[in-house]
């Protein structure tokens, strides 16, 4: 009994040992961490803010939108997806989510008539926002593309000239890279950068591209040329932005850019109706017109008619 007794003793005390060396090793480590990031504020003189994206749609959205949302969703590792959000006039109300998730970063995606798609990009909680109209929604399992890449990894995010030409594109470049940019060390993100993301204007418009980077085998090259042995494939997804207007809060306050060429969808398809129902009145009245037109030019009757020369 008192060799048991002797060997649990000495098996406790080593795992008491093993338990204050650990404690130890992570306070060490703390102190460590902690000493490096006051090292690094010093240096920069500010705290660097991780970016966190909150991704969560209205109701009524249709398949085609949903997959989208799926799609960005899977692209952004360090975003959170939360449920429909009902409310559509009180938009304000989502500061409260993203504060709930920890997320300084929105994408709303506000459906209407079930055919129109409105995304919205916001900072939490001082502003700005961004509304666009979504148009030519192509999802990956639409396309059936041939790029692919790791899921996690972090893109190269790459922008048309014209972002810097005019203030309101320079501020939607700087809210896309902190929407769509990858942060270093983020949650569920790989430590490779296998993809490329570019932001094209052409129409007054943004369109949206993914493509994988490809490079060729080593034993097909006998040394490496950036220009030659890389090459992009498209992964998808892939639509078009137009930009309506900037708010300067978030989801609110006054608005400091507005497209003044941007004609709502709605407005469109009431004016085709228009035309069509337009078109359709000018055939009635040209029915009326022929009508009356047949019975103005009735020929007045021949005096030299048998009718006229030979009656009973």
């Amino acid at each position: 009994m008192s060799t048991v007794y002797k060997y649990q003793t000495q098996k406790k005390a080593k795992r008491l040992s093993e338990e204050l060396s650990k404690h130890s090793k992570n306070i060490e480590e703390d102190e460590y961490n902690k000493e490096s990031v006051e090292k690094q504020d010093q240096s920069t003189g500010f705290k660097e803010i991780r970016q966190k994206v909150l991704i969560l749609s209205s109701r009524g959205i249709t398949y085609r939108q949903r997959h989208l949302m799926k799609d960005l969703v899977d692209m952004l590792p360090h975003s959170k997806k939360d449920t429909k959000f009902d409310m559509k006039s009180k938009l304000y109300h989502l500061n409260e989510v993203a504060e709930l998730y920890n997320c300084n970063n929105i994408l709303f995606f506000e459906a209407r008539k079930h055919q129109d798609l409105y995304i919205w990009m916001a900072k939490v909680p001082n502003g700005p926002t961004i509304k666009f109209h979504v148009q030519n929604v192509h999802t990956m399992e639409d396309l059936h593309l041939i790029g692919n890449c790791l899921k996690g990894s972090r893109p190269i995010l790459s922008f048309d000239a014209s972002f810097d030409t005019e203030p309101h594109m320079r501020l939607i470049k700087e809210l896309f890279s902190h929407i769509f940019g990858v942060p270093k060390g983020a949650r569920r993100s790989k430590p490779f950068i296998d993809h490329v993301v570019t932001f094209s204007i052409a129409d007054n418009k943004i369109w949206f591209r993914n493509y994988q980077i490809v490079e060729k085998a080593e034993k097909e090259k006998d040394f490496f040329q950036p220009g030659i042995d890389m090459s992009l494939i498209e992964i998808g997804p892939r639509f078009v932005m137009t930009a309506i207007c900037i708010l300067e809060g978030s989801f609110g306050g006054p608005v400091i850019y507005e497209n003044k060429e941007f004609i709502s969808p709605s407005r469109i398809r009431s004016l085709v109706k228009r035309e069509k129902s337009s078109k359709y009145k000018d055939r009635q009245a040209a029915n009326v017109k022929k009508f009356v037109k047949k019975k103005e030019s009735v020929l007045p009757k021949d005096p030299l008619s048998n009718s006229a020369l030979f009656q009973d």
